[in-house]
């Protein structure tokens, strides 16, 4: 899955932006616009990389003047020490970009590591990975990506790209022949159309209706292995709700195309990552300006 560049870049100004305002206080304070530092990131946990292109972006949209060099690949296996980049240029740029870019990567590659672990339980079985619609606003396009990077598929990306009849537009339709029936009518020409059920009794009203994909939602396995019996083949089967780490392999093994997991984006545990100056390569200054003039450009900067 490539990202697009133009709202990826969107992101990361915005992020900047919520950072920075009007400018890093502390190193304005402490370094002159001509101080050079090189510096390194690094993982200082077991994982699996992602977002280090945005991280990178971070960078270049501060200051394109520095030099990023990436050591490591998205979707590449990490263990702590491994130095995933390398920086140099001004240290002004390298420090007002530290927090923005590490954000990026810790949630990134947090996502794509327990994305990898939740593959990994399924492995061996038929049962493909899928996240939702469970994710940070305004972060959905990254987070999706992480979710690839790490081995899973996406689900629907909006409402704009997929039909999914829940049990509110079931009870607001009438029944689900009704709601399949009405959407069949209206939707894109080879729209496929997914039905959400609680019960085996809803699961063969949505096959009966011509339901494409049934969405088992929060069944205990049992139920969901004799709900891949009764589709026989006629419809792709998800399964969702609450699913774990500790209990997919389980619902894997009834049978299911499709796992649907949630966590995968709302409740990744972010990987550590640091940034860490390795070399001053010229001398910290006071700026030019003093305190007061200091402070005098960033009130005229705020009006």
């Amino acid at each position: 899955m490539l990202l697009n560049r133009r709202l990826v870049k969107t992101i990361v100004e915005r992020a900047l932006e919520e950072d920075l305002g009007h400018g890093d206080l502390t190193s304005c304070a402490l370094f002159s616009e001509e101080a050079r530092a090189e510096a390194v990131i690094t993982a200082k946990e077991e994982g699996v990389l992602a977002g280090l292109p945005v991280a990178g972006m971070v960078f270049q949209t501060l200051d394109s003047d520095l030099e990023w060099v990436g050591r490591k690949k998205d979707g590449g296996r990490l263990a702590p020490g491994d130095v995933v980049a390398e920086l140099r240029g001004s240290l002004r740029s390298i420090l007002a970009g530290e927090r923005v870019a590490l954000n990026f990567l810790q949630r990134l590659s947090g996502i794509a590591t327990l994305t990898a672990r939740f593959r990994q339980a399924v492995n061996g079985f038929r049962a493909r990975i899928l996240d939702t619609r469970k994710t940070s606003p305004g972060l959905r396009v990254l987070e999706k990506y992480a979710v690839r990077v790490g081995g899973g598929l996406n689900h629907r990306f909006g409402l704009y790209d997929g039909i999914l009849l829940k049990d509110n537009h079931i009870r607001a339709a009438g029944s689900i022949q009704s709601a399949v029936s009405v959407a069949r009518k209206n939707a894109p020409p080879g729209m496929k159309i997914e039905v959400e059920t609680t019960k085996l009794r809803e699961v063969e009203a949505a096959l009966q209706a011509g339901a494409e994909i049934i969405m088992l939602d929060n069944m205990p396995p049992g139920e969901m292995a004799e709900a891949v019996r009764l589709s026989g083949g006629r419809a792709l089967v998800e399964a969702s709700g609450g699913i774990s780490l500790e209990d997919v392999r389980e619902v894997a093994q009834t049978g299911v195309d499709f796992i649907s997991v949630g966590a995968l984006t709302h409740s990744a545990k972010a990987l550590d990552f640091s940034l860490e100056i390795t070399e001053c390569l010229a001398s910290p200054a006071q700026p030019r300006v003093g305190r007061a003039r200091a402070a005098t450009a960033l009130s005229e900067r705020e009006s």
